[in-house]
């Protein structure tokens, strides 16, 4: 594994996301001095917090798993997760809602999941479901170690009997193909490969490997932290500050100052911060072009986008579960309408209902809602700033048809989030997934997580890539290639 050369005294980290602080608690751990420059005012990074008029919005993630990431980071400077955030194990995980009327929860525990689709599906669709499960468990057990959980400098560090095992367990095959396999009713079908999307790839396109997302979302347990998804970074900074790392808000940087190949200083509007090491957290491509100057040459394909709905509003829906899938008739299509940079014209949508898990996100007898719709990134040639809202009045139509009567004159707080606002918070192509999982941006082809002798890079643009449990895992990975290997 290769490894920062010189001196790595002090790291200065460019972004208080959470993967630039589980990375910067990491380094605590094994005694840097480190410091955070965070241009907003509270740390989080796409995990942000929106709050209004007595309601609190999480602006990114809404969906944790692999809790004991967060536990491991902590444990390296020797606290417990318990004494710092207070998770929930949701049940059902999800709800799906099909355009029959019919619905399908999947539930904390399998043999629950596995009863729910024996009285919706039937008894050899939930046959298949159990297989599934032993399959994308094997899967997760295999890629974890081997493909995820560990730096890769070139493909050749694959080589051997995991990838042996992957190709012959139909890793490299299509995920729908795979599922398909698992499940005959379309209904399953779509709830276990819908996941594919967040990897930015149709299931019809994606590799079957990625069925490991289905796993973390459907099987490993969905959690949920009291006061949001926030109160994880905001964990996360408290911890680093209690450790020693210094946090400075407001501090916008500017430059990465280079000298002989090496990163010397970071750069703000009035001061110069000198640096043995530099660890960037914003979206690697910008970051490479707004702070290193130094744009990568070879082309990338960036992850659909998404417009987000931040509803508050004095009505609540009995019939939904804090996560609700939201299926529209058509399904490939929706998929090819996407990458083609066209709207859904039949949207899938997802739904969640924060404040009924914690009536704290929103004042007494109302409700919190997260609406998420996937749309083309900034490739395609749509003007947001003319459809933006006409296209939030247009979610919120469908919604309306799909059972939460009422919502749209029920609403007391609206915030309408679209690619351009993405991009204006620093997201190449106006997207907040990052670069597609293709196959030559997966593993070793992802862009590097080191460049130069010292400039390391955290977050969902390098490897192991999207979701919140890699983007934890890319912070204990980028604190390896400053210290070498850490054992805790």
């Amino acid at each position: 594994m290769r490894t920062v050369r010189g001196r790595t005294d002090r790291v200065v980290v460019v972004g208080a996301g959470l993967g630039g602080l589980a990375c910067a608690i990491r380094l605590a751990g094994s005694g840097r001095q480190v410091t955070v420059l965070e241009r907003a005012g509270r740390p989080g990074g796409r995990a942000g917090l929106l709050a209004d008029r007595g309601f609190r919005f999480d602006t990114g993630p809404t969906v944790l798993t692999m809790p004991r990431l967060i536990a491991d980071t902590f444990a390296a400077v020797g606290e417990k997760l318990d004494d710092w955030l207070e998770l929930t194990r949701l049940d059902p995980a999800y709800r799906a809602h099909f355009p029959d009327g019919s619905t399908l929860d999947v539930r904390a525990e399998v043999a629950d999941t596995a009863e729910e689709i024996r009285r919706v599906c039937g008894a050899r669709e939930a046959d298949g479901y159990l297989r599934f499960v032993d399959y994308t468990r094997f899967l997760h057990d295999l890629e974890w170690d081997a493909f995820i959980d560990r730096n890769l400098d070139t493909p050749l560090d694959l080589l051997g009997g995991p990838l042996a095992r992957l190709v012959a367990a139909g890793g490299f095959r299509r995920l729908s193909g795979k599922v398909n396999s698992f499940f005959d009713d379309p209904r399953t079908r779509r709830i276990f490969s819908f996941q594919a999307l967040y990897a930015g790839v149709p299931p019809h396109k994606a590799l079957a490997l990625y069925a490991v997302i289905s796993y973390l979302d459907t099987v490993a347990g969905v959690y949920f932290p009291r006061g949001g998804m926030h109160a994880m970074p905001a964990a996360m900074a408290a911890v680093a500050t209690k450790h020693g790392v210094d946090i400075r808000y407001g501090h916008a940087v500017t430059e990465v100052e280079m000298a002989g190949g090496r990163a010397v200083a970071v750069r703000t509007a009035d001061e110069r911060i000198a640096a043995d090491v530099v660890v960037l957290n914003p979206d690697l491509p910008v970051a490479r072009r707004d702070l290193l100057k130094r744009p990568l040459r070879r082309p990338l394909r960036h992850s659909p986008s998404c417009v987000l709905l931040h509803i508050g509003a004095s009505k609540g829906f009995s019939r939904i579960a804090h996560h609700n899938i939201h299926v529209g008739r058509a399904w490939r299509r929706t998929f090819d309408e996407l990458t083609g940079g066209r709207l859904m014209s039949d949207p899938s949508l997802l739904v969640s209902n924060p404040s009924r898990s914690d009536p704290s996100l929103a004042p007494a007898g109302q409700h919190a809602y997260y609406v998420l719709a996937p749309v083309p990134n900034l490739k395609a040639p749509i003007d947001w700033k003319q459809h933006g809202e006409r296209y939030a009045d247009e979610i919120l139509r469908v919604l309306e048809a799909r059972g939460y009567r009422g919502l749209t004159d029920a609403t007391v707080v609206r915030h309408v989030v679209t690619p351009d606002d993405w991009s204006a918070a620093g997201m190449a192509a106006g997207t907040p997934f990052a670069l597609a999982h293709t196959f030559s941006q997966t593993g070793p082809m992802r862009p590097a997580n080191l460049a130069y002798d010292n400039v390391v890079f955290v977050g969902s643009g390098t490897q192991p890539g999207v979701g919140v449990p890699m983007v934890l895992v890319s912070g204990r990975l980028a604190a390896e290639r400053i210290t070498g290997p850490i054992s805790y």
